[in-house]
């Protein structure tokens, strides 16, 4: 059964649509997973909005959203998530950070699309919608055939990653999360052990990440140092910051292939095949 992601979104904190942001591309965080007949979207950022327009086209009606969390970057492109406005249609999403409340995802989606921020509200969603808050930390079973166990993440007002596991092979979503000085994160290392892709938040440069302490990010030498660990056997580079453009991308590319050559760097569009890894 086919198992397989393609990038529809990869940078972070904004969506950068520029003329030297192509190569990379400008969109923000979301991804698409296809696991035999089930679909999956990791996260809700300006990508998912062609995602979207693709699912229609493709008569896709039943869609599983998983957000590591819902700072304005990963949900901002929700609004404009066509197959959640049909009610022929059926959408699940799902997030673990926030806890404590009853109905929290639904309170946060519901503001965000309400006067004055947005002129349509969750409401029009004709779709057979469905919001489940759960807690970092368990596992999902969203279909007899894939098991997510999931972890929390070191981000301001918390975050999710997520693993994968489909025949035979695993695929980890780990962002936004910032590396915690003098060890690895034991709940990172616990969920991507042994782990085909890693799919890893590396916002900074170690430099520039010096100037960032407690902003909830880290870096590719982080990552690449937790796969090494967990013996994972490759990792995608992943919510570029909005300031490394096309040519700036290529160079880390190229340094972080020279530290490791199971590390790359993702680009929108791309697509994974999990068989070939």
């Amino acid at each position: 059964m086919a198992f397989r992601l393609r990038f529809r979104g990869v940078r972070g904190s904004i969506a950068v649509p520029s003329p030297d942001h192509v190569r990379y591309g400008g969109n923000t965080s979301c991804i698409e997973v296809a696991l035999g007949d089930h679909r999956l979207v990791l996260d809700a950022g300006t990508g998912i909005r062609e995602l979207g327009q693709d699912l229609l086209r493709e008569n896709v009606r039943d869609v599983n959203i998983l957000l590591t969390h819902t700072h304005w970057d990963h949900i901002n492109g929700f609004p404009f998530f066509a197959p959640a406005y049909l009610p022929e249609n059926r959408v699940r999403i799902y997030a673990g950070h926030l806890t404590g409340e009853e109905n929290a995802l639904a309170a946060v989606l519901s503001t965000q699309m309400a006067n004055p921020m947005f002129p349509v509200p969750l409401e029009a969603m004709q779709a057979d919608l469905t919001l489940v808050d759960f807690r970092a930390g368990e596992t999902l079973h969203l279909f007899p055939d894939v098991e997510i166990p999931t972890a929390p993440l070191n981000h301001p007002n918390g975050a999710t990653g997520y693993r994968i596991n489909y025949d035979g092979r695993s695929l980890c979503y780990i962002t936004d999360t910032e590396h915690k000085p003098g060890g690895p994160d034991q709940r990172i290392l616990e969920l991507i052990k042994g782990a085909d892709l890693v799919i890893y938040d590396s916002t900074y440069t170690q430099e520039e990440y010096k100037n960032h302490v407690g902003w909830g990010h880290s870096t590719w030498n982080e990552g690449v140092r937790l796969c090494r660990a967990a013996d994972v056997k490759r990792m995608a580079i992943f919510h570029h910051e909005p300031d490394h453009d096309d040519a700036f991308m290529d160079a880390l590319a190229a340094e972080a292939a020279a530290v490791w050559d199971g590390a790359f760097v993702a680009q929108e569009g791309m697509v994974i095949d999990m068989d070939d890894l």
